[in-house]
C-alpha cells in the first residue's frame, strides 16, 4: 500500500503553486512519486465536471445539490485512480494529489447551512468515494487555511496579473460561496484532523517558501516511517 498526500483549500489559497513547489522539491530530492489533479481535465471523466462548473446545470453553486455534483467528480477519481495509479499506489508508491474527495467535502459541504445535514453529507460522501468506489483514504490532507479576505485579493491580483486567463468558473465568480466553503473546510479538518497550515500570521500572508517547508518536512515524516 503506498501513500497519498493531498494539498487542498479554498479558491485562491495557493494550492497550485504549493503543490508545484513540492514536486519540485521531491524530484530534487531524488523522490519517486506521482501526481495526479482533480477535476482530471485530461479525462474525459470530468465531462460531467466541466459542464458543472461552467454553469450548464445552473449558474450558482447551489443550484445543483451537493449530493448530485459530488458524483460528477467522484466517478472523476474513481477512473483517474483505475487507470493512472492503482497499480503504482498498490505497490508502495508516493502519491501528490493537487485536490480529491478533501474538496468536495469543502466545497458541496459548504452549500449546506444545516450542521446536521452536513453531517449527513459528509457521512454519505465517505462511504460513497472510499467505500464504494474505493479510492485510497489519504494518508495526510493539507488544508491551506487561506482567510476569505485574503483569498479573494490573491484571485483579484492573479486577475489582474493574467488577463487572458480562462472565464472563472461557478465556484471562483461566487464571492458567498468562497466564503461558504471557508467556514465549512475549518470545520472539516477539525473533523478529520486535517493538517492545517495557516497561511496567515500576524495578518500577513506567509511566503511561499514558509509554508513549502512545513509541508515537505511532515511529508518527509511520512515517507521515512517504517
Amino acid at each position: 500500500m503506498g501513500k497519498l498526500f493531498v494539498i487542498d483549500g479554498t479558491d485562491g489559497s495557493g494550492k497550485q503553486t504549493q503543490f508545484e513547489q513540492l514536486k519540485q522539491r521531491l524530484t530534487k530530492e531524488g523522490i519517486d512519486y506521482k501526481t495526479v489533479s482533480f477535476p482530471n481535465y485530461d479525462s474525459e471523466s470530468s465531462s460531467l465536471v466541466k459542464m458543472y462548473l461552467s454553469g450548464e446545470f445552473g449558474e450558482n453553486a447551489k443550484d445543483v445539490s451537493p449530493y448530485i455534483a459530488s458524483t460528477f467528480y467522484a466517478a472523476d477519481r474513481y477512473a483517474t485512480y483505475i487507470k493512472q495509479y492503482k497499480k503504482y499506489y498498490d505497490n508502495g508508491g508516493i502519491i501528490l494529489a493537487d485536490r480529491y474527495t478533501t474538496a468536495n467535502m469543502v466545497h458541496q459541504a459548504g452549500k449546506i447551512e444545516n450542521k446536521d445535514e452536513r453531517e449527513k453529507f459528509l457521512n454519505w460522501l465517505w462511504d460513497f468515494e472510499f467505500g464504494l468506489y474505493g479510492i485510497p483514504v489519504p494518508t495526510e490532507v493539507f488544508f491551506l487555511k487561506m482567510p476569505p479576505e485574503f483569498s479573494l485579493k490573491l484571485i483579484a491580483d492573479r486577475e489582474n496579473k493574467f488577463t487572458h486567463q480562462a472565464q472563472k468558473d461557478i465556484h471562483e465568480r461566487d464571492k458567498n460561496h468562497i466564503i461558504d466553503s471557508f467556514n465549512a473546510a475549518c470545520d472539516v479538518a477539525t473533523k478529520y484532523n486535517w493538517y492545517t497550515i495557516e497561511c496567515v500570521r500576524d495578518n500577513k500572508i506567509r511566503t511561499i517558501k514558509d509554508i513549502h517547508e512545513e509541508i515537505y518536512n511532515e511529508i518527509i515524516k511520512h515517507i521515512t516511517e517504517n
